[in-house]
């Protein structure tokens, strides 16, 4: 009995399995990656703007210090001149940042968490050039500014004169710091900062140790300048926020970030759901419902999102598919089973009681007449017998990898029809390799013939042809032919008109059969005379 292939449905575009779990997993890989970078960048913005805050000190002391400077109207101060030509570029500041008309000389953060982190500031060293009288005067006036300062920014803070000793600050008055790097290059008359480690007598708790910012501390060196001279350097520290407690004070956004990481992988769970868990969950319920009795077959699935998935429901439907054509097969051979074996067992069963209680009385011919009955029944089902273990192997059949030619089968079968009164016309024949074993092209050609022999053909033609790769052979013969009426019903197991001649309605079915095994078909052609099948061979490639 053919099987109809099971179409799938038109889909849109497929993606393949591996591309959504490449997907879900550089999305989750994302995430503690992004929450990585989020952190160093936070922490890094927490970096530069306790620098910002340092700057924004050192201009208001620097501020408070010229105008002490321009109050006491000191024009012998000894400053020193820096020219513009060799210590900033033509036309600008001498911090060598800003064009030197601008109003505004902004001075923007420099230091990074990327950058090296410098180790402990030296030790300050005992100065070797005696401190100005003005320059101490500057340091008394700014202890009382610098003290109430402290108090609030928390910053360390030193005030060093031209030469780089410091004049006010809580410590180190009197020592000099001109050998520390940024302070250097601010009595050079640019602006300096660098990060440093940070020296603590306790340590810090474990937590702390995701933190970079938590172990260092920023150095600002800032050149008090005026005119292009150089009055002083206001020398700033301080620890940055740290990054831990910046986060607790700042926890409603915190809650925030994590409320939408968690909403992110509610989304991930869902998208995986919704491409790999809904297709196959639906295509399991299919399955529990043709179980049950409730469906015929599996339905191919109409969104299966994923290449592999739409293979497996397609693998799912068509197999389903089948398992349904062939129990309505099996039923409905079944019942002809029946019926061809149950008329000749009936014949049977009365002809024996006729006998059994009549055969003292009955004339000899009388018994011998059902003696042959019995005798022709039981040849019927020997037959059917036989020709029911033929199309089981035919069904059962497996391809093989062996091939045949028309030529060779059809010589073979030439003189053994012949002599049963047969000829064949077939005129010269391809000899094309066709994907089919030698003898299952000789059952099937059998087949055919006989079934010419049965219907009075004294001879068959031959005609072949190509269609759509395969090899298209034509049989006609010049027999009784089919009727219209009976053109639906002769690839029908157990079917036939000679019943009486020995026919058992098997022989289309077996040919059938080997055909579909072997990716051929036969049909019905069209003929005013006798009769004539069309077959598709499969050709080797």
């Amino acid at each position: 009995m053919p099987i109809n292939a099971h179409l799938p449905l038109p889909r849109k575009t497929l993606f393949r399995l591996r591309s959504i779990l490449l997907i879900v997993m550089l999305a989750i890989l994302a995430l503690p990656l992004g929450g990585i970078y989020f952190f160093r960048i936070y922490e890094n913005e927490l970096v530069q703007q306790t620098e910002l805050e340092l700057i924004s000190q050192s201009a208001v002391l620097a501020a408070a210090i010229r105008q002490f400077v321009r109050d006491k109207q000191q024009s012998d101060y000894g400053y020193i001149h820096f020219s513009p030509s060799l210590t900033s570029p033509p036309g600008f500041s001498p911090d060598g940042l800003h064009p030197a008309n601008d109003f505004y000389t902004p001075v923007s953060p420099r230091v990074d968490l990327i950058d090296p982190i410098l180790p402990p500031r030296p030790d300050a060293r005992p100065s070797t050039q005696a401190t100005d009288p003005l320059a101490r005067q500057i340091g008394e006036y700014m202890a009382h500014i610098i003290q109430d300062t402290q108090q609030i920014t928390l910053s360390g803070i030193r005030l060093l004169d031209m030469n780089g000793t410091v004049i006010a600050g809580r410590e180190e008055v009197g020592l000099s710091l001109a050998h520390v790097p940024e302070v250097k290059e601010a009595l050079q008359g640019h602006y300096a900062s660098v990060i440093r480690q940070r020296l603590s007598d306790e340590p810090p708790p474990p937590l702390y140790s995701i933190s970079r910012g938590a172990n260092i501390r920023v150095f600002t060196a800032f050149p008090v300048t005026e005119n292009g001279r150089l009055q002083g350097v206001i020398y700033l520290s301080r620890t940055p926020k740290n990054i831990i407690k910046h986060l607790y004070e700042e926890r409603d956004k915190v809650f925030l970030a994590t409320f939408i990481l968690i909403s992110l992988a509610v989304l991930l769970v869902l998208f995986v759901s919704s491409t790999i868990s809904r297709p196959i969950r639906e295509l399991l319920q299919q399955t529990e419902r043709v179980r049950e009795g409730e469906q015929r077959e599996v339905e191919p699935l109409r969104n299966p999102v994923t290449r592999e998935v739409a293979q497996l429901s397609d693998s799912f439907a068509g197999m389903s598919h089948a398992l349904a054509e062939r129990s309505d097969y099996i039923r409905r051979f079944a019942t002809h089973v029946s019926h061809e074996f149950k008329t000749p067992l009936t014949a049977m069963q009365g002809a024996l009681e006729l006998l059994h209680d009549h055969l003292d009385s009955m004339p000899p011919e009388r018994s011998a007449q059902f003696i042959n009955n019995l005798l022709a029944d039981t040849q019927r089902l020997k037959q059917l017998v036989n020709r029911l273990l033929e199309l089981a192997r035919a069904d059962a059949m497996a391809p093989s990898n062996q091939t045949s030619t028309l030529p060779a089968t059809i010589k073979a079968l030439h003189n053994r029809y012949q002599e049963r009164g047969l000829q064949l016309h077939c005129g010269e024949l391809p000899t094309t390799l066709l994907a089919i074993a030698p003898d299952a092209l000789e059952v099937v050609f059998t087949n055919l013939l006989d079934n010419s022999l049965q219907h009075g053909a004294s001879h068959v033609s031959l005609y072949t042809g190509k269609r759509k790769g395969k090899l298209e052979l034509r049989l006609h013969d010049n027999g009784e032919g089919i009727s219209p009426a009976n053109r639906d019903k002769i690839f029908t197991p157990f079917f036939t008109t000679k019943r009486n001649k020995g026919g058992t309605g098997l022989g289309l079915e077996i040919i059938a059969s080997i055909l579909k095994a072997y990716g051929g078909s036969i049909c019905l052609g069209e003929a005013e005379q006798g009769a004539e099948f069309v077959l598709e061979l499969p050709v080797e490639t």
